[in-house]
């Protein structure tokens, strides 16, 4: 911020007149650093015309005083920076921390453009694509000589599905993002249109502009977010990117197959993104909620999936006036305009005469008509209306499809298929990935809340046995016999305790509203914290009383899926027994097989890792898919691994690509589902270009690891496998010995990481603990459990005891160390395991870290664990560099290391007054002095948050 603004518009405009050179690598670097500066400059305007007196010039001391302090440290100069700190009063450190938010925000805009441009560059030139891209994937399967046919075979069977959640690690405001979408528009448009002068400085402007609004726009919510605010902030990815980017997709792995297998290859791209969420059917430890919050949550996804479809089709009608004298539609499509007619004249109340001479004009009219009734139907049920506002409509998604092939074939007929791949074909493909139910929403549940309901049915009816009492094979038995019955219990809802009515409920919402939009509206009821199969059966029942599944005339039905979610390392052991007892279970089969034969499993990465720690948790998650492919393929079941994976390393986050890779060989049968949770959201998905790269990074990630659909896999190597087993044991024994037996750990998480805030911070509707007021480590939830550790800038829960696992097995012996670099070398779950460690190491500071004890309350026993955690810090960072061979953390990935360090200027003194607005929070007796400290305090971790790239 030191230099103005107009030099940097200065040499702007030089590097605008000079163009791009084509070498993207090399200049996208110069450009990035180029677009920070200016971005950092026009900020520094904004501050100095319209924030608070000397706001700027605390704000660069901060930072070049701490800068200075990471080069060299400094005592005096620490002491003089953080008197700095305490002299500011709570309005003056709120805009500090205000204009770092804004500056991360800016930094990350300038990423995302310059890695945009970079492959748009890497494109133009012609030359071949990044590792990860279609064009190398398609590229790499051709060269290994896989036939066209076998090729296509692997296409037929892919299932690409994110899904969505709203679990509380979004810190910020879909306001805010809406600014920096625009900045990157007119950054965007900077780099790549021919401006002039004149224009040149308008764009400037409107950069400066956004960027004082932005200074103008609160980010911090001022209310927690309602869940229905949640589905909206959910939706608001579709409308604004993905209804863009899926298209575009599609449209672009086609072309790298005909650039690679030529068009004469006959290979085609079925539509296989899907899309899931979670947000308004997660009820697990959210009592927000409730059975007609899932219902609203449908609804709003019919909604919007049909306002596009309208958009669409109203745009294609203007654009497809192709003439009856001038061509002629096929049979097919004549027909069923024919058959539209009764619909047109009686429904519509059109006469002949309108688009008498232009068929496709006329069929999208009658089409959009249809759209509006179903869009005006499911409008009046979101307003608690349930009368027939507008007569006519589509039955379902088909019936939509059926008549757009029916345009598409035609056009084809009459030699305009160049029309219909077009518009026409983004409209299909949307219809074939998202339907009218737009996204598959999973209603999820903890399992006890269904033994409770179950206990409470049978306790219910007349000399009924005491269920409760049973042990697990009586369970079964008791639960096969009541779901195939055709009156199981007698049922007045009246007298049910409310938490039992309201678990039935939920189950006949789903009922309805399946029939009400279609059967892709719900994907699949998963159970948390499932330990026996009984937990799935009892689930089962429920479904049952609800009409989803059962026994009729016609044999068996089930209109329902279940997956158990596998969380803690115990129940991660017993995942075979469990899933054993399912398969063999003659009722729970049976209706598998009535259901598709098809299995969904979910792993949950965040509780594994808070419970036994990151190494034990991945090689833990690793064996139990090995485990469950196997049973199911033996017993000729389909089965689909859901991973639930977080946004950081400490819950399972990390590049999607190389996640899909290191899945255990043939476990990803074409189909992989996986979270996509708070901050990854917004970074991902946000912008349509990222978007884009994103989707084809897990898709090529994905198609790759299916390989084993058509050929045989490598077996892992048992001598790999086996050393893994003695890591993970060493590696759960170094990380319970700090978690569970260290007297005053959890004192010391407490105390020296802003938890205490985090829960305040309105960033979610869930609650942060499982039981409020509970502070035992079972009782904390995962993502506060990671967060808190971020924040503090220690980041445990994503690297601690890897350095003592692979220091105790590999021991002095350089024969050991030398099989850990093969396997790092070989094996890509080890690659992606240490890959992962790595990043979470560089993002860690220790010498931050350190500056939290100041907030412990038993400074001796704070400054022994601080020891333990910087002990192995060091020692982890020593062990992963000797395995992977490097000098320093990140050496093979320097722009990403980069970019993290291009932050760690301004983090280093957030976090500094993060500790000092923390410590006067805390000892306010005062209420309202509190609440004066709690707004810098939250601002603040809103501003590490964005710098890390990481909540929870």
């Amino acid at each position: 911020m030191n230099q103005s603004t107009q030099e940097w518009r200065r040499e702007l405009d030089q590097v605008r007149t000079q163009g791009r050179d084509p070498a993207p690598d090399q200049d996208q670097g110069l450009d990035l650093e180029r677009d920070v500066q200016l971005f950092t400059a026009l900020l520094g305007e904004v501050l100095r015309e319209h924030s608070r007196k000397r706001v700027l010039v605390i704000v660069e001391r901060l930072r070049d005083g701490f800068m200075q302090l990471r080069d060299q440290e400094d005592a005096d100069l620490r002491e003089k920076l953080m008197k700095r700190i305490d002299a500011m009063d709570a309005p003056t450190l709120a805009e500090v921390i205000r204009a770092f938010t804004i500056f991360f925000g800016l930094v990350n805009t300038a990423e995302e453009l310059n890695a945009h441009l970079a492959r748009r560059d890497r494109v133009h030139a012609g030359e071949r694509l990044w590792f990860g891209s279609f064009d190398d994937t398609v590229r790499r399967f051709h060269a290994d000589g896989v036939p066209a046919q076998m090729f296509q075979d692997l296409l037929n069977h892919l299932v690409y599905l994110p899904v969505f959640t709203a679990h509380p690690t979004e810190s910020k405001r879909r306001t805010t993002s809406d600014a920096f979408r625009r900045i990157f528009l007119i950054a965007h448009g900077l780099h790549r249109q021919r401006l002039n002068e004149e224009e040149r400085m308008e764009q400037l402007q409107a950069i400066l502009t956004e960027i004082q609004i932005l200074w103008k726009t609160d980010e911090v919510r001022v209310h927690k977010p309602q869940v229905t605010d949640e589905v909206r902030q959910g939706l608001h990815y579709f409308r604004e990117s993905l209804f863009k980017a899926v298209p575009e997709t599609y449209r672009n792995l086609e072309r790298a197959i005909r650039r690679t297998y030529g068009p004469a290859s006959g290979l085609t791209v079925p539509s296989f993104i899907q899309f899931g969420s979670w947000i308004g059917g997660d009820r697990d430890g959210n009592p927000f909620v409730k059975p007609e919050t899932t219902a609203l949550a449908v609804r709003l996804h019919h909604q919007l999936v049909l306002e596009e479809y309208l958009r669409r089709v109203t745009a294609l009608r203007r654009v497809l006036s192709h003439s009856i004298p001038l061509c002629q539609p096929s049979p097919a499509f004549m027909d069923s305009l024919d058959a539209d007619e009764d619909y047109r004249l009686v429904t519509m109340g059109q006469g002949p005469r309108r688009f008498a001479n232009e068929p496709y004009r006329r069929k999208l009219d009658i089409m959009g008509h249809r759209l509006a009734a179903n869009l005006e139907r499911v409008c009046a049920r979101i307003r608690g209306e349930h009368h027939e506002v507008l007569p006519g409509g589509y039955a379902g998604d088909r019936e939509f499809l059926a008549d757009l092939y029916l345009i598409r074939d035609s056009l084809i007929h009459h030699h305009d298929g160049n029309a219909a791949a077009g518009p026409l074909q983004d409209l299909i493909r949307l219809t074939e990935s998202f339907g009218f139910h737009l996204v598959h929403l999973d209603c999820r549940q903890e399992s006890t809340r269904h033994t409770q309901a179950v206990t409470e049915l049978f306790a219910r009816q007349p000399g009924a046995p005491y269920y409760e009492a049973f042990d697990e094979d009586q369970r079964l038995m008791a639960l096969a016999e009541s779901i195939t019955h055709p009156h199981p219990f007698i049922i007045d809802k009246a007298t049910l305790t409310p938490e039992t009515r309201e678990t039935l409920e939920v189950f006949e919402v789903m009922a309805r509203l399946t029939a009400e939009i279609g059967p892709g509206c719900f994907g699949q009821y998963v159970i948390s914290m499932t330990h026996a199969a009984s937990h799935v059966m009892e689930a089962m029942l429920l479904a049952r009383l609800a009409g989803l599944a059962g026994r009729d005339r016609q044999g068996w039905f089930c209109n329902i899926q279940i997956s158990p979610l596998f969380e803690t390392i115990e129940d991660l052991g017993h995942i075979d027994a469990v899933m054993s007892a399912l398969f063999d279970h003659p009722t729970y089969s049976a209706l598998l097989k009535a259901s598709g034969n098809r299995q969904e499993v979910m792993l949950g990465y965040s509780d594994s890792c808070k419970d036994g720690g990151i190494l034990c948790a991945s090689w833990n998650l690793y064996e139990a898919q090995r485990k469950v492919i196997a049973l199911a393929d033996r017993r000729q079941v389909s089965c689909r691994i859901f991973h639930g994976r977080g946004g950081t390393i400490g819950r399972g986050g990390g590049p999607t690509h190389e996640a899909i890779l290191a899945q255990p060989a043939d476990t990803v049968h074409g189909q992989i589902k996986f979270t996509e949770q708070g901050e990854v959201l917004s970074y991902r998905y946000a912008n349509p270009e990222t978007a884009r790269y994103e989707l084809t990074m897990g898709i090529s990630g994905l198609i790759k690891a299916s390989r084993c659909l058509i050929e045989p896999p490598p077996e892992d190597r048992k001598d790999y496998l086996g050393i893994m087993d003695e890591l993970a044991r060493l590696g759960e024994e170094g990380y319970r010995r700090l978690v569970r037996e260290t007297d005053g750990f959890l004192d010391y998480f407490y105390e020296c990481t802003p938890l205490d805030a985090i829960a305040l911070l309105n960033i979610g509707s869930r609650p942060s603990h499982r039981k409020q007021g509970d502070r035992a480590l079972s009782s904390i939830r995962a993502i506060p459990w990671v967060f808190g550790w971020g924040q503090s800038r220690t980041t445990l829960p994503a690297w601690f005891s890897v350095g003592q696992a692979i220091e105790r097995w590999r021991g002095t012996d350089p024969q050991r160390l030398a099989k850990l670099q093969r396997m790092y070398q070989e094996w890509p779950y080890f690659r992606a395991l240490l890959s992962n460690t790595q990043m979470s190491l560089f993002k860690a500071e220790m010498h931050i870290a350190r500056e939290y004890l100041r907030l412990a309350q038993d400074q001796r026993r704070a400054q022994v664990i601080y020891g333990l955690i910087e002990a192995e810090y060091e020692r982890t960072c020593t062990q992963v560099l000797n395995v992977v061979g490097l000098c320093g953390l990140m050496e093979d990935t320097p722009e990403l290391a980069h970019s993290l360090a291009r932050r760690n200027i301004y983090l280093d003194p957030l976090n500094h007054i993060q500790v000092a607005v923390l410590a006067r929070y805390r000892r306010e007796a005062d209420e309202a002095q509190q609440e004066e400290w709690l707004d810098p305090l939250l601002r603040s971790i809103n501003a590490i948050a964005a710098g890390m790239r990481n909540t929870g």
